[in-house]
């Protein structure tokens, strides 16, 4: 192994530390290398993905270079600070004659104008700071050299400057190319000039929609293991998401007082609306099911009884009171149960509200959910129907006070206009936080959510 002490090499080398993906999180294990020793890496590449105790990131590094050594292997749980891999920023050079490296970045104070924000695992933007290659110095053949320096020379020599790479995170990058946009085509709108999701279905055109995502109540089954032959039991290592999950469940159910309630109700109307809405062309692009209807009737309910929105704060006694509504959905996935949430959720149509749920399954689905998208929820809608299973009692995600868990939709004889008639019928189960939501409130909550399900027309009415 190469040390990164020799003070000849030491400025050839570059390592790439554990960041802190989440919110205050201590470690992060490697599930995948998607770069070898001796492989080229450009910045911004993707170079592996970590599992934190929220979400699987792929981390991107953030400069050029040749990998020179891989820290850890997959599987390994790593601190955050400790280095996981270190490039060889100046390929090809010799050992004790390597071209000196360009000046570190100044200090925080002497920080150049433009300087860009740092975005999870990218590190600063170093456009500043690199130097283009010098005519009639290189020591290494093009082909070893890193990619900033790999400038193709135009007709007159000159080191060509390559375009600076938009700025967006993986999730953003991935949904452009399944989108098929270009993000050097996009307008920024975040902060520091970050392309978000908005951004690029904004340039998306008419005649390239957003492809339908997979059915928002479709869960993703993880694939079981095959079982040894003659094994009496097998043993799974508790840790990431899954620990995380199990620590979050038992703090919620032995700190909130619990109650759930029922409620049967004929959704035959919301059928026929969701059956309507697919044909009609304002919806065209977008993944249409009951699982929308219900997340509005939600929404409308939320407007009526806006004391079910709030959450309980212990340490400074207080109820604290949201206007706006972070709506979670709870996604199996192979990781374990997870509830990403559609942020400010009120404030969208429902054209927007389907292409959100679309987007946060699809994303669920790949593993690719961000901590932020999880981070915030208000309330959140658990879909236990999509097993067949008739309701249950949920568990209140930490940090809110109401969960609604949707049964399946059946085929059932139901009095209809005094005469027994088949209707589409499900069983909606409330589970709120009884210390700031007391039973006039929740059960008028619920009601209202079932009255706008019977006759979806309040969807107008209502709102």
């Amino acid at each position: 192994m190469t040390t990164m002490t020799d003070t000849s090499n030491a400025a050839r080398f570059r390592e790439f530390k554990m960041p802190d993906v989440g919110e205050g999180l201590t470690e992060a294990e490697i599930l995948k290398w998607y770069v070898q020793p001796g492989d080229t890496v450009t910045d911004g590449q993707v170079v592996c993905e970590v599992e934190t105790a929220k979400a699987a990131v792929e981390l991107p590094i953030p400069f050029d270079g040749v990998v020179h050594e891989l820290r850890f292997p997959e599987g390994t749980t790593v601190d955050v600070g400790q280095v996981i891999i270190a490039v060889d920023v100046a390929p090809g050079s010799g050992p004790a004659a390597a071209e000196p490296e360009a000046p570190a970045p100044a200090p925080e104070a002497e920080a150049p104008k433009g300087r860009q924000p740092v975005l999870v695992g990218y590190g600063v933007a170093e456009s500043s700071t690199k130097r283009r290659a010098r005519k009639g110095t290189e020591t290494a053949p093009p082909a070893a050299a890193p990619a900033a320096v790999q400038a193709e020379l135009n007709g007159q020599g000159t080191a060509a400057v390559p375009e600076a790479r938009p700025l967006a995170k993986p999730p953003v990058r991935k949904l452009a190319k399944d989108l098929g946009i270009d993000l050097a085509t996009v307008t920024p709108t975040g902060a520091g000039g970050v392309i978000t999701r908005e951004d690029v279905h904004a340039a998306a055109t008419p005649s390239e929609p957003v492809a339908p995502a997979a059915p928002a109540v479709e869960p993703v089954v993880p694939v079981a293991e095959p079982v040894p032959a003659g094994a009496r039991e097998t043993r799974i290592p508790v840790k990431g998401v899954r620990k995380a999950i199990a620590q979050a469940m038992v703090g919620s159910a032995f700190t909130a007082p619990h109650v759930t309630e029922f409620v049967t109700v004929d959704v035959t109307r919301t059928m026929k609306l969701v059956a309507e809405l697919k044909e009609d062309k304002d919806m065209a692009g977008v993944r249409v099911n009951p699982l929308l209807v219900i997340a509005k009737a939600l929404l409308v309910a939320i407007k009526r009884n806006p004391g079910v929105n709030a959450v309980w704060d212990e340490a400074n006694q207080e109820i604290v009171q949201k206007h706006y509504v972070n709506l979670g959905i709870a996604a199996a996935t192979p990781r374990g149960l997870i509830v990403p949430n559609i942020k400010d959720a009120q404030e969208q149509t429902l054209p927007q509200l389907a292409a959100s749920l679309g987007e946060l399954v699809a994303t669920a689905r790949d593993g690719r959910t961000s901590p932020a998208a999880m981070a915030g929820g208000t309330v959140t809608i658990t879909n236990v129907g999509v097993f067949g299973v008739d309701t249950g009692t949920p568990i209140l995600n930490p940090g809110e006070s109401a969960i609604l868990a949707v049964g399946a939709i059946k085929l059932q004889p139901w009095v209809h206009k005094g005469k027994v008639k088949p209707r589409q019928v499900t069983t909606l189960a409330l589970s709120f936080d009884h210390r700031l939501i007391d039973g006039e409130l929740g059960s008028k909550f619920l009601a209202d959510i079932a009255a706008v399900l019977e006759q979806p027309k309040r969807l107008i009415t209502w709102a």
